[in-house]
């Protein structure tokens, strides 16, 4: 095991990859030789060459559909997009050529070994053009897998997964976490299921679910509420897409009350696809309405960022009317 933040985990995969297969390319803007604008892929082109670790211009649209024609003649791509926030030039790649490339073809093609690797997420100060959580708008496409890691642990098992999994990846990387997050990661080569969510607190009155950083946010939140004597169950959604129903519905089921939080804002998000299944699955089990606690629908602010994010104190009030409706 090796004590570890986030970003290194994230560098640790890339490097077992890149080592056990000769076809792996990773590539992106700035990371072949300095690593990236957050370090990411630092060392990789001195250890594997320009021609299997380089720089590609400033343009998103490019690195994608130049990523879907590798992964489609069979090489394994891992894209970087640098900031999550500039993924959308490239939006209609993803979703009209990656995520449908198999489906058009019958299954005679497909650009299965792309991962798309990208920071997302606020708590930086980064303004509204480096905060924002996209996440919702590529759950909406079939075709695509969505996956969101919380901890150094997860995101060494989750991107190994990914990068090897037979379908289009989207890896959304929390980037406030990337040095602030770190644990205990096992040195070795090892793979968390993707699709599988994960209960990270055992509880009884009532259920939180949370994704990528803020998972951490909830678990704040959780400590708040014991002091008052309520029992949380905290679930890591970790997929969003293809995400695991099965999990949440039968904690959901137990406790009988549900909050859920994202860093997206409030409307359309992936946290209403998920209070609406819920609602459907567990209705009869409901003590109270479920409850989501999401960003503000505003472009991100960069002054008022923490009067936007929905911090453990808006999760606590959330868990209070839940408690007491």
């Amino acid at each position: 095991m090796a004590q570890i933040n986030l970003l290194q985990a994230i560098n640790d995969a890339l490097d077992i990859v890149m080592a056990e297969n000769d076809r792996a390319v990773c590539f992106g803007e700035d990371v072949g030789h300095f690593g990236g604008v957050f370090r990411a892929t630092s060392g990789l082109q001195e250890k594997y060459g320009k021609s299997r670790c380089f720089n590609t211009p400033l343009v998103e649209q490019g690195v994608i559909g130049f990523a879907n024609g590798l992964a489609a003649q069979g090489s394994t791509a891992i894209a970087e997009i640098q900031f999550a926030d500039y993924i959308f030039p490239a939006f209609d790649q993803i979703v009209n050529e990656s995520a449908k490339f198999r489906y058009r073809s019958g299954n005679e093609f497909d650009v299965g070994k792309l991962t798309i690797r990208t920071p997302y997420g606020g708590g930086i100060a980064g303004g509204l053009y480096h905060s924002q959580s996209p996440e919702a708008y590529f759950a909406h496409t079939p075709g695509l897998k969505v996956v969101v890691p919380r901890n150094p642990y997860q995101a060494k098992g989750l991107l190994l997964a990914s990068i090897r999994d037979d379908n289009p990846v989207i890896f959304f990387e929390p980037k406030r976490l990337y040095r602030a997050s770190v644990g205990e990661v096992p040195e070795e080569d090892y793979e968390l299921p993707l699709g599988k969510a994960e209960v990270v607190q055992k509880g009884s009155d009532i259920t939180l679910l949370a994704w990528g950083a803020q998972v951490e946010i909830v678990e704040k939140a959780a400590a708040l509420a014991a002091s008052d004597g309520i029992s949380c169950e905290i679930i890591d959604l970790r997929t969003i897409l293809p995400w695991d129903i099965e999990t949440v519905a039968n904690s959901v089921t137990k406790t009988g009350r549900f909050v859920v939080s994202q860093e997206a804002p409030l409307t359309a998000g992936f946290a209403s696809e998920i209070a609406a299944t819920i609602q459907q699955a567990c209705f009869l089990h409901l003590e109270a309405p479920i409850a989501r606690v999401c960003g503000m629908d505003t472009p991100y602010p960069l002054a008022l960022e923490k009067e936007y994010a929905a911090d453990h104190l808006k999760i606590f009030e959330a868990i209070k009317t839940t408690m007491t409706y």
